[in-house]
């Protein structure tokens, strides 16, 4: 370590305790109240499509046996359960279609974790809006800036950020909501590096633990801060100890200058992007680019000899194969959601059913795609999330396209009114167009709401 990132590091988990302690909504510019929206909206998408997905269920049914608290809705369902493991269970909601918010620098789901976590809390405390709205930014903040700092080294030694990061931010957030003071606000952190777990060994075999990790971590990020409300301590260099957080995720690869990049006055919840597609954000450019190859040349799945597809390592590794044995598996393909695109022209939540990945046509264009590191890509990721598309016709044309910004980056992001068209196009047959219009209208006027138990009744 050199000397300059020595003195960064110095007393890092106290200041970034001091930035979630000391928060407040009068700090938060108008920028970042209407990125809060936008992500809250996208939250309650996701929450509300993804309760009834079957790692969801199994969550929920073992819990209503268990846990006779019934204090805390599960948000996108009719369930009450203890605060914590309603987190869990709406943490699970959100991440089940793989639909919900990220940042890339940090490559996390941050929405998965952050609001499930002040959801639950809040509701404990009857919060009113603009606490809430604080909380969460609050969460995104260091949640998000502590994976952006450890990223892409913590990826390659085989860690989840959205879990290990994850918990650091829900501590914070809920923190922030109990008006903990710095010391406390520290504890919670310094629990929380022990609380911190999650693996990407998933990736290997489709397995489902992958939808539960940002639920993990809200639910353990509710339990830090209310440990160090009532006293229980956690060490107070969790993040620069020797044997702290960073020395064992991600040392000497730790960026600590983009840890407290613009702390106080750039919020990371401004930097998070929305996904127009439900699988993994790593080949989103990868899709775009095949659309806008297909708007230009109008060629077919039947016209199509060949197909390569181009990312950065962290995006190739683990999302190169060909089998979609489970719906996690077919998300998490690379191949699979190149041929969906080719074939359908698109890439949708309904698509990612036996019945559509089974068609043979799916099945055989799947087999003449094939994925690789593409040197640009990885030169300048993970700054920009870019992908190539290359696509060889059975006429001999050869078809090229790089993305640079995918849909829903800061750069080229969903607009308002697309978020808006997601939530419909989830939640309607769920709700109803009349309720769906009603939550609308509560999200975009979130701020100057008097009442948000609307928010908490699902049943």
């Amino acid at each position: 370590m050199d000397p300059t990132t020595d003195d960064i590091s110095i007393g890092a988990s106290a200041r970034l305790a001091a930035h979630a302690a000391r928060l407040t909504f009068s700090q938060l510019p108008a920028e970042t109240v209407h990125a809060y929206k936008r992500t809250m909206l996208d939250f309650l998408t996701c929450a509300i499509s993804g309760a009834a997905m079957p790692v969801s269920q199994a969550l929920l049914a073992y819990f209503e046996e268990s846990d006779a608290t019934r204090t805390t809705s599960v948000i996108g369902s009719g369930a009450k359960l203890s605060a914590p493991n309603a987190a869990l269970v709406t943490g699970t909601n959100v991440h089940g279609l793989d639909f919900d918010d990220g940042h890339t620098q940090g490559s996390a789901h941050p929405s998965g974790v952050i609001f499930p976590a002040v959801m639950a809390a809040a509701q404990q405390r009857a919060s009113s809006a603009q606490e809430i709205m604080t909380a969460v930014v609050c969460g995104y903040d260091v949640m998000c800036r502590i994976a952006a700092a450890m990223h892409p080294e913590s990826a390659r030694r085989g860690y989840h950020n959205t879990a290990i990061a994850g918990v650091f931010g829900a501590a914070a957030a809920v923190s922030n909501l109990l008006k903990l003071d710095v010391a406390q606000t520290l504890n919670a952190l310094g629990l929380a590096g022990s609380f911190s777990a999650g693996i990407r060994e998933y990736l290997d075999e489709g397995a489902e633990i992958k939808r539960i990790h940002p639920g993990k971590a809200a639910r353990d990020g509710v339990v830090c801060a209310e440990f160090a409300k009532r006293g229980i301590t956690g060490p107070t260099k969790v993040l620069e100890g020797r044997y702290g957080f960073f020395a064992t995720h991600a040392a000497p690869h730790v960026k600590w200058g983009r840890l407290f990049e613009g702390l106080g006055q750039r919020y990371e919840i401004n930097a998070v992007y929305h996904k127009p597609y439900p699988c993994c954000r790593h080949y989103h450019a990868v899709i775009d680019g095949i659309k806008e190859l297909q708007r230009e040349h109008g060629f077919k799945a039947n016209d199509v000899e060949h197909a390569d597809i181009g990312m950065y390592a962290v995006g190739f590794n683990g999302h190169d194969y060909k089998h979609c044995d489970s719906l996690l598996d077919a998300q998490m393909s690379a191949p699979v959601a190149a041929a969906l695109a080719i074939v359908l022209g698109d890439v949708t939540a309904t698509m990612f059913v036996p019945a559509t990945l089974d068609r043979p046509d799916v099945r055989a264009l799947i087999e003449r795609v094939d994925a690789k590191i593409d040197d640009e890509c990885e030169r300048i990721y993970p700054g920009v999330r870019s992908g190539s598309a290359r696509i060889v016709l059975r006429d001999g044309k050869v078809l090229e396209k790089r993305v640079l910004e995918p849909k829903g980056e800061v750069k080229n992001p969903m607009t308002d009114a697309d978020l808006e068209a997601k939530f419909r196009a989830n939640c309607e047959p769920l709700l109803g167009g009349a309720r769906c219009e009603r939550i609308l209208a509560d999200v975009w006027k979130f701020e100057r709401l008097g009442e948000v138990t609307q928010f908490y009744k699902w049943g």
